[in-house]
């Protein structure tokens, strides 16, 4: 690799507060906010909206969809006054 071209790599802490879940990785993103990891360091955390732990593909879960709500809503709001 050529030097100087590349993003910091360093550990990182995704967390998914949904369900309450985090995982150390290695990644190139960063963030201002830090969290004690059960090592005892300090490692920069990103939280997520969804991860393995609260997807319902990897849950088995589904989750109820409200569309005759949003098919309504979308007929109020763009059907032409006659």
């Amino acid at each position: 690799m050529r030097p100087g071209i590349h993003p910091p790599y360093n550990p990182v802490v995704f967390r998914d507060r949904a369900a309450g879940f985090a995982f150390l990785t290695r990644s190139t993103a960063t963030s201002d906010t830090t969290i004690e990891w059960e090592d005892g360091n300090t490692y920069p955390v990103i939280d997520v909206e969804i991860s393995s732990a609260s997807h319902p593909f990897y849950t088995g879960q589904s989750r109820v969809v409200d569309t005759a709500g949003r098919v309504e809503r979308f007929k109020r709001r763009y059907s032409r006054p006659q």
